[in-house]
């Protein structure tokens, strides 16, 4: 399994934004599609809504890739 750290500046940011920010979709569309076909994980549990509001350390599972949203922030 791959695992990828994304660096967003701003929280919290909608689990549909994340996917488009982190390059894993093209578009809201692609995006919304994903999340329904039960193809996202949050934190290890399957995530039906695209307005999930993600913090800091969570962790998205799409395919064999962990996204680990990260602040900018120091």
């Amino acid at each position: 399994m791959k695992k990828l750290v994304i660096n967003v500046s701003r929280f919290p940011i909608r689990l549909g934004q994340f996917l488009k920010f982190a390059s894993i979709v093209s578009d809201g569309v692609e995006g919304k599609a994903l999340i329904a076909n039960g193809e996202v994980r949050l934190n290890g549990e399957l995530e039906f809504r695209r307005g999930k509001q993600l913090n800091p350390g969570d962790t998205i599972l799409v395919g064999e890739t962990n996204y680990v949203c990260n602040s900018q922030e120091k």
